[in-house]
């Protein structure tokens, strides 16, 4: 991996996806406080919270006419997950069943209580919808909860019901038809709609038709610098992650780094490629994150009223290196992909410039070493005056925090 940091806090992070694209056509049963899209023409998801009863309700589209799953996982793979798997029979009646996995294998019925309940469902246009709940807690070892934060949502589907046999269920193996997503079930955020910013003047830095290897994991850095057209300065209010719909499955995350404003590039060839190729060049670009986006994320993220972040005029930094993941899992070839990050730019400075602060630790041999065997490693880390001595005296007022470990820490 290029950089990374044990925990970084910035001033701005996307926290929840929120699409107002739905691909399913069969209409949803009831109105739902959230939804999103899982992936394009595949896959959508609805849900409900019933704070008082502390219940969850879900509904859930996939196209295909075989059986389909939803489940909680503690990491994102099959161990410990919970599922909820569903399918329509020919008669059109549901079938709805509490599942467990404990391993790589068919997950078991949950054998303690049945916790996930089917409500309706149907099949329409090659579709299978179905509504289900259960608790958010349910105390059952056989079931994980579904806690406020970050929740990991594993989903799949066949293309066949499961056979009966002697009255119990036999599903056939799913293949690469599972995916996994990241989506605070419980503390939802609601972007504002991009309409609310027409008008205004916009860049993004985004990369066109760029060729994915096969690669299950790809690190790519593209240098890029504000435009001329912004020869005073100007405030930044919003931010959108420009995510390209054909590679929703494989966009991990993205960061944006601010380079130290004594880097200087050719304008006409900024390095763009693989991150660990581009080396030293990168080197003046890997201090500060500025701003990023990862699954699980809202795709508008919106500045407080009062500040803005700085570009162009007499503003230091004029250049940024966009980092893309990419998590190729299947290794998919002929891949191409034009994400990247869109910038609102306001028509008047506001009151205050935002700034971003990262604090952190380097993942590397000498920073991060967790002993064999041990199932707790604290590790604490110290900032130097320097790192402080441009705070002022009357501090600093943080209006958003990310602290990111991956799966390794808290």
């Amino acid at each position: 991996m290029w950089l990374s940091f044990l925990s970084f806090v910035i001033l701005l992070v996307g926290v929840v996806q929120h699409l107002d694209a739905i691909s399913s056509p069969i209409p949803p049963y009831t109105n739902y406080t959230y939804a999103t899209e899982l992936q394009p023409n595949l896959a959508d998801l609805w849900w409900s919270i019933d704070d008082l009863r502390k219940e969850i309700t879900f509904e859930f589209h996939i196209n295909t006419t075989g059986w389909i799953a939803l489940g909680i996982s503690p990491a994102g793979g099959m161990i410990g997950a919970d599922i909820g798997l569903g399918w329509i029979d020919q008669l059109g009646q549901l079938h709805f069943e509490d599942r467990y996995a404990y391993g790589f294998y068919q997950p078991m019925l949950d054998n303690t209580t049945q916790d996930w309940f089917g409500l309706q469902g149907r099949e329409e246009n090659g579709w299978t919808a179905i509504q289900f709940k259960r608790l958010l807690d349910t105390c059952d070892v056989m079931d994980y909860p579904i806690k406020s934060g970050t929740n990991i949502v594993i989903y799949a589907y066949s293309l066949e019901d499961p056979v009966i046999i002697d009255g119990k269920a036999t599903i056939k193996y799913h293949g690469d038809r599972r995916y996994t997503r990241a989506i605070p079930l419980q503390s939802y955020a609601n972007p504002p709609p991009e309409s609310k910013f027409s008008g205004l003047d916009y860049f993004d830095f985004q990369l066109y038709n760029y060729s994915v290897p096969s690669n299950e994991t790809t690190y790519h850095c593209t240098v890029y610098k504000v435009p001329a057209k912004f020869p005073k300065r100007r405030h930044a209010i919003a931010h959108k992650a420009i995510i390209d719909p054909a590679n929703i499955d494989i966009v991990h995350h993205m960061l944006m780094y601010e380079c130290n404003p004594s880097a200087v590039f050719d304008d006409k060839n900024l390095p763009s490629g693989i991150c660990d190729d581009l080396g030293e060049v990168l080197i003046p670009c890997t201090s500060n994150i500025a701003t990023g986006w990862a699954v699980g994320g809202d795709y508008i993220n919106e500045f407080p009223d009062v500040a803005g972040y700085p570009v162009g005029g007499d503003f230091e930094i004029k250049y940024y290196v966009i980092q893309m993941h990419y998590n190729n899992i299947h290794q998919m070839s002929n891949r191409t992909d034009s994400s990247g990050m869109r910038f609102y730019i306001s028509n008047e400075l506001r009151q205050y410039d935002i700034g971003y602060l990262t604090l952190g630790q380097d993942s590397d041999a000498t920073a991060i070493a967790i002993p064999p065997y041990d199932d707790r490693l604290v590790i604490d880390s110290y900032c130097p005056a320097l790192v402080t001595q441009n705070i002022p005296p009357t501090g600093i007022t943080v209006v958003a925090a990310f602290p990111h470990t991956h799966l390794q820490g808290t």
